[in-house]
């Protein structure tokens, strides 16, 4: 694939997966916007070397990299992440958001900030980057937009105790990949979401792994990142260098809101009654 003349900002890039889908763009030709804030593994803290030494190392290969530290937890800083990638590069084609952390929190521990710091890099980020980059989008001949979601959110049996922040913050990617797939169409902004699963420092791995390498991933994002992309409005769920696409699709029949062509009950009862029938029509 050839990203030649395509600039593209990836979150979350100083280490990692981010580090890996940048690394792979830039060798594909793309300009590439390294953003990462250096946070440390639980989100604290900011370290502006990260990002530096990150795009440095590619651009000692001759690459055609930028670092940017900007703090994407707040409007501001997503807005100065877009115009640095415009004001180095003249244009912007791929937003990659990428950016995340994982915490664990007891339901019965809930607190504020705690819900706030995993809505802020999940929810309000990826929104106010599309916004300061939907007028630049526009203008690209193949504009892309890869969110991030985790199979720990979409798939009841992959839960886990103390997820629940991070679980909604990942859900609410879907929905905001639902909407803009929709909101872009008109102008072929294309809008898609990656389910990683890599052993990287968020898994407390420090050493080259074996397996679930974050380099088996990086090919599914580039292709979503690609022209050769041209769905819109699905997720890519990559591990251990296998990928499978889905996306939720209503069932057959359906007249929304009017007639889900299914199950009809008139009172709890009823629905008591039918539960298997209903859960089993759910399923198709």
């Amino acid at each position: 694939m050839d990203f030649t003349g395509k600039t593209a900002i990836v979150t979350g890039a100083g280490r990692g997966l981010g580090w890996v889908y940048a690394r792979e763009l830039a060798k594909l030709g793309a300009n590439v916007v390294i953003s990462d804030i250096g946070a440390d593994n639980v989100g604290d803290g900011a370290d502006a070397s990260i990002a530096r030494e990150a795009a440095q190392a590619l651009q000692a290969e001759g690459y055609h990299v930028i670092g940017d530290s900007s703090d994407l937890s707040s409007e501001q800083g997503c807005r100065g992440l877009i115009d640095a990638a415009v004001d180095a590069f003249g244009q912007l084609d791929i937003v990659i958001h990428n950016a995340g952390w994982v915490g664990y929190q007891p339901i019965e521990q809930a607190d504020a900030a705690f819900i706030a710091r995993a809505l802020d890099i999940n929810l309000y980020t990826p929104v106010w980057l599309c916004k300061y980059a939907w007028p630049h989008l526009k203008h690209s001949s193949a504009a892309r937009i890869v969110l991030t979601t985790s199979d720990r959110a979409m798939y009841q049996r992959y839960a886990q105790t103390g997820l629940v922040a991070y679980a909604a913050g990942k859900m609410a990617q879907l929905g905001i990949m639902n909407a803009l797939s929709m909101e872009g169409a008109p102008d072929g902004i294309l809008v898609n979401a990656v389910s990683p699963v890599a052993k990287t420092r968020m898994w407390g791995v420090t050493q080259t792994p074996e397996n679930l390498k974050p380099e088996w991933v990086a090919p599914g994002v580039v292709y979503l990142a690609s022209p050769a992309c041209q769905d819109t409005g699905y997720i890519l769920r990559a591990s251990n260098g296998q990928f499978t696409a889905t996306r939720f699709a209503e069932n057959p029949g359906v007249d929304y809101p009017v007639d889900l062509a299914r199950v009809k009950a008139a009172n709890a009862e009823q629905v008591a009654a039918l539960w298997g029938q209903i859960k089993e029509a759910g399923a198709s």
